[in-house]
């Protein structure tokens, strides 16, 4: 008897905030940019697209979840932002995979035991570097991982406390949690692996007068870089994928403290 095909995954993405209405003609929304970056590493991916603002999914149909970045921070007393962490609790106790982006890498810390704050470094934009502290399986598994990451950022907030039960592996000098996981259900990154360079060229450029000119051109002059979007993305469905069969215990998480 023929070996069935394995089920093609499931992705549902937390869409937390959208492209600026005069960026989207050349860029697209948030979701369309996450959709091209995974189905360029897994052709066969399905995608479900929340706009979490509005209403969280009524049921938990997909195989894992991603929260999008947003300009708002984590700590906003903001009714939907609480009630998404409680969807993501449910979530982590139904087994699901979580990933988080920027503002979900800050909302994983948050409100699971973690601090999230202002940098005391101030804005990171362009192309940032962070060293790889740990490369689990997840990551080796689609070949030698290299010693550091490349991706594009847009972020003020950073993650300040760890939450329980979480460890690093990415960390800079300028954002010492780079990085994440819990267990073998959450992975975050603070960075933007659906970013182009030409989306963060574009968006600095709305916000040159907030980011200040020496902060601004040097997040420019960074854009020259190679970026590691393909390979990131590579991590994140190797992390879905991974112990697909063993169920983890999903950490206790704190009642919202706005």
């Amino acid at each position: 008897m023929p070996m069935s095909e394995p089920k093609p995954l499931h992705l549902g993405i937390l869409q937390t905030d959208s492209v600026l209405e005069d960026l989207q003609p050349r860029f697209g929304d948030y979701p369309s940019m996450f959709e091209g970056l995974f189905r360029a590493a897994d052709p066969s991916m399905r995608f479900s697209t929340y706009n979490v603002q509005r209403a969280l999914p009524a049921s938990l149909d997909c195989d894992a979840y991603l929260i999008t970045g947003c300009k708002l921070s984590v700590y906003d007393d903001l009714p939907w932002i609480a009630e998404l962490a409680d969807f993501v609790r449910m979530a982590m106790a139904a087994q699901k995979k979580i990933l988080g982006i920027c503002f979900g890498h800050q909302l994983m810390a948050h409100f699971f035991g973690g601090a999230v704050g202002p940098a005391a470094a101030g804005w990171a934009v362009g192309v940032q570097t962070s060293n790889l502290v740990q490369t689990p399986e997840w990551m080796t598994s689609v070949g030698q991982a290299p010693q550091q990451l490349h991706l594009v950022s847009s972020h003020k907030d950073q993650v300040l406390e760890l939450p329980e039960g979480a460890e690093v592996f990415a960390s800079s000098d300028f954002c010492p949690v780079s990085g994440f996981t819990m267990g073998e259900r959450v992975l975050t990154i603070q960075g933007h692996p659906e970013l182009s360079a030409e989306y963060s060229r574009a968006l600095m450029g709305v916000r040159r007068q907030l980011l200040g000119e020496q902060v601004y051109q040097a997040g420019v002059d960074s854009l020259r870089q190679d970026t590691d979007e393909a390979l990131f993305t590579r991590w994140m469905v190797a992390f879905i994928q991974s112990n697909a069969d063993e169920l983890a215990v999903a950490p206790s998480a704190r009642a919202h403290s706005g």
